[in-house]
């Protein structure tokens, strides 16, 4: 069943004094079909979030291009990207006297499935008819003690060390990397990628409804512009792109010519 792919990207600054987060939407030169979904979140000081964010969209997209993503190992070609990115972050503290990290989520679609990873609390959305199909865990503390059953989901949105992270891109160890997919695709599945600037003001509920009901432009107006009035003033860079498959409807043929009957 051949689908297009509808997408979209927006960002803010928030209430902050720079744009640290980073959004990139890439398709293949060669392999027709395939599109490359790219979302960190940057942090360290004065530019040095805006590098290390920078760099996890130039070394994702360069892993993506120099291969053909049908014929290798995807999960491995994704986590190269991040790998590469987390290298990258931390040679430049030779150069600067920064100390910058970053989040990476990333999404491949392809050949009628969808695959992702990430590190740190950048998530990955995927809906499907405006329901909830899966969400990545953050790589956070408090992730961690609703796992452990110290917490419950509910008491993590409002714990105070909410955004205190254990894994990102540009830290001493390596970056943890976890990964989904979903396979096969249907018309009106739809992933959304964004930072904790935008998800944190949402439900689940909301964001599929919104994603579901409106097309992809419309909705990431309506989230980055709810999300900058629910900060009150406080919010952080907010970020989001959207990638979502509709069905190709088939041509319906011309209606046959008939010569005028004689009279």
């Amino acid at each position: 069943m051949p689908f297009t792919i509808e997408t979209c990207t927006a960002q803010h600054i928030g209430d902050r004094d720079e744009q640290q987060d980073r959004v990139g939407l890439f398709t293949h030169p060669v392999q027709k079909g395939a599109l490359l979904a790219v979302l960190a979140d940057g942090m360290g000081g004065h530019s040095g979030g805006a590098m290390a964010a920078e760099q996890v969209i130039h070394s994702s997209r360069n892993i993506f291009l120099a291969n053909a993503p049908g014929g290798v190992d995807v999960r491995a070609m994704l986590a190269e990207g991040i790998n590469d990115a987390h290298d990258g972050i931390n040679l430049s503290r030779f150069t600067t006297e920064q100390d910058p990290h970053s989040t990476a989520c990333l999404l491949l679609v392809q050949s009628g499935r969808a695959d992702w990873a990430h590190c740190g609390d950048s998530r990955l959305y995927h809906f499907r008819a405006g329901l909830r199909v899966s969400c990545t865990e953050d790589h956070s503390h408090v992730m961690n003690l609703v796992k452990m059953g110290y917490l419950t989901p509910e008491q993590a949105e409002s714990h105070p060390q909410k955004n205190l992270l254990i894994s990102c891109l540009g830290d001493t160890a390596p970056p943890q990397i976890d990964f989904g997919g979903s396979a096969p695709l249907v018309s009106g599945d739809c992933f959304l990628l964004c930072s904790d600037g935008l998800w944190a003001y949402f439900s689940d509920d909301e964001l599929g409804r919104v994603l579901n009901d409106y097309p992809v432009r419309e909705a990431a107006e309506i989230l980055i512009n709810t999300a900058r009035d629910r900060a009150e003033g406080r919010g952080d860079n907010c970020s989001l792109a959207i990638v979502r498959l509709q069905e190709i409807e088939p041509e319906k043929p011309l209606p046959l010519w008939k010569k005028p009957a004689a009279k």
